[in-house]
């Protein structure tokens, strides 16, 4: 099928009803949550067929609701992971004013490309590099990393996850989710309304929270960490790039 660059100009809603006649498009969900994070569902994620091409825009809200992620809505995602000198991962625990997944633990910062300039792409080469600037974005919304200190260029693409997980019984994830990782030593100033919490730790220490009854993880961590994780962390100073731009989408 031949797909285009989604830009602004793509009539969204006009392709999405097509694609979902009967998407839910009500905001009842939503009361009751916080006016921030509420306000930030209005960001406009890209929606893809299953192989990664773009079909069009939709709110963040849309692509949560597990009413339209049953009927097959998918949406484009990064997960960031980031290591310090000594080659520990930083961890955040999600805020709980957070409508999805709130207060679980999780990779040090995971969000979506939005369709915006800079951050869309139809081919690989660019769905990438959009994605790195979505999280030079984030990184520095979340955890108040500056962009000078994660350079775009620093940012390893390793592979995609396509995988679906519920939130609770109305919000959900459905992604296909670009794993980067980089290595670099930052400064945080977190914001309180995004993160609760972070901590670096090693694998061993990782392993260890696995372990803990009272710790809840995004689901997105637990299948990254199960299948190739530990096994890129050994790698990361020699022989990371035998795993970077692998092709294939990994299906979860």
């Amino acid at each position: 099928m031949s797909t285009t660059t989604v830009t602004q100009s793509v009539p969204t809603a006009e392709t999405l009803l097509r694609l979902f006649p009967d998407i839910d498009t009500s905001s009842a969900e939503l009361e009751g949550h916080d006016a921030e994070q509420i306000r930030l569902m209005d960001e406009v994620c890209i929606v893809l067929d299953n192989d990664d091409n773009p079909i069009g825009t939709a709110s963040k809200k849309l692509c949560h609701l597990m009413t339209n992620i049953d009927k097959g809505l998918l949406h484009r995602a990064f997960s960031c992971f980031l290591f310090d000198d000594q080659n520990r991962l930083l961890l955040q625990q999600r805020a709980s004013e957070k409508i999805t997944f709130p207060d679980m633990w999780t990779n040090t910062c995971c969000s979506h490309p939005l369709g915006i300039p800079g951050e869309t792409g139809s081919n690989l080469p660019d769905s990438v590099a959009g994605v790195k600037r979505a999280a030079q974005r984030k990184l520095d919304h979340e955890l108040g990393i500056k962009k000078e200190q994660v350079p775009f260029e620093d940012f390893h693409f390793l592979t995609r996850i396509h995988y679906k997980a519920p939130s609770d019984g109305k919000w959900g994830e459905h992604e296909i989710d670009y794993i980067l990782f980089i290595k670099a030593n930052v400064d945080l100033n977190i914001n309180p309304n995004e993160v609760q919490d972070t901590k670096y730790v090693t694998a061993d220490e990782l392993k260890a929270l696995f372990n803990d009854p009272k710790l809840k993880f995004t689901p997105w961590f637990k299948l990254i960490c199960q299948s190739m994780l530990f096994e890129w962390w050994e790698n990361l100073d020699s022989g990371l790039e035998k795993y970077t731009n692998e092709q294939e989408i990994r299906r979860m």
